[in-house]
């Protein structure tokens, strides 16, 4: 899984450095911080920035990007709010035509270590689903790390060959992992069952691809061990980054749905254990197209969900 790059959308990010929240007024409640930008009340936003954030930007020049901003807002909706670290959670609004974008940092003391604000764009394939409904290619809770149509919420969302893509991890308190961070079995995703998500013929499959130590990308094999299946009307689902040796189906199998794939893992460009999911309309992912996906429960989970099935 990709992380994101928290210091190309924000415009500082002070983690780890000592600061002390503003004492003058009322500590800005994280939720609220969308409300208050929109208010105009950018000086109190700003006072409880890091030190760090605060020198890289005035408190002139965020004033004046913040109400350029601004313009043509009715509302911020908080979307999405999801642990980056123990200490740390990220936060993101959106406006009411869903083409601004507000994502901020937050540490456990409410110092806002990173504000950013993003013009979002949109693509006229957010109109079209799959003709099937899928199911999960899981069981039990997991967690949707990147999902959505926008990039803040979905890296995948820039590129039209991932587009609608999903990446989903197991988080436990607040965390990924347990343990040393750099052993894949420290993973709760690590070695969970991938199921099908819809019934059809395995035409393509990797299987020995070795696992990254967690933190490592292998760019070279961007997909690692891999399932894709074919049904009908061109809809093939793409199913990434098993564990070395877990894939239990070969090219042209029949398999039905929820039938197990293989075991979840850190294999391709991948930075530790998840299941990456799309609807491609080609076998071949680098040259089809990413579908948007209509799921047979009738939710389409975003950033920092929680799906249950």
């Amino acid at each position: 899984m990709k992380k994101w790059m928290l210091v190309v959308l924000f415009l500082a990010l002070g983690i780890g450095f000592q600061h002390t929240v503003a004492k003058e007024e009322a500590v800005v409640r994280p939720k609220a911080i969308g409300k208050l930008i929109l208010k105009g009340e950018y000086e109190r936003v700003y006072r409880q920035t890091s030190e760090e954030f605060r020198k890289e930007i005035s408190l002139e020049d965020f004033m004046e990007l913040s109400n350029k901003f601004n313009i043509g807002v009715k509302k911020y909706k908080l979307v999405s709010d999801l642990p980056l670290a123990p200490e740390i959670k990220e936060y993101i609004w959106l406006d009411q035509t869903g083409t601004k974008g507000i994502s901020a940092a937050v540490e456990k003391d409410g110092t806002i270590a990173g504000l950013g604000f993003v013009l979002l764009e949109k693509f006229a394939s957010d109109r079209f689903f799959t003709k099937y409904q899928y199911e999960m290619p899981f069981k039990g809770r997991w967690f949707t790390y990147w999902g959505g149509t926008n990039v803040l919420q979905n890296y995948h969302y820039e590129f039209d060959i991932q587009r609608y893509a999903y990446d989903f991890v197991k988080m436990k308190r607040g965390m990924t992992y347990k343990g040393d961070p750099l052993k894949n079995e420290s993973y709760f995703a690590f070695g969970k069952p991938v199921l099908a998500p819809l019934g059809g013929t395995v035409v393509e499959t990797e299987n020995g691809v070795r696992d990254n130590i967690p933190g490592e990308m292998n760019e070279d094999e961007p997909l690692g061990n891999t399932v894709i299946i074919q049904h009908a009307n061109g809809e093939y689902s793409v199913l990434a980054h098993f564990k070395q040796g877990s894939v239990k189906v070969k090219k042209g199998d029949k398999v039905r749905t929820g039938q197990l794939l293989g075991e979840c893992g850190n294999s391709g460009n991948s930075s530790e254990a998840h299941i990456h999911f799309q609807v491609s309309s080609s076998p071949e992912v680098f040259e089809g197209k990413s579908i948007r996906i209509q799921f047979k429960n009738g939710k389409e989970p975003v950033r920092g969900e929680t799906v249950r099935n």
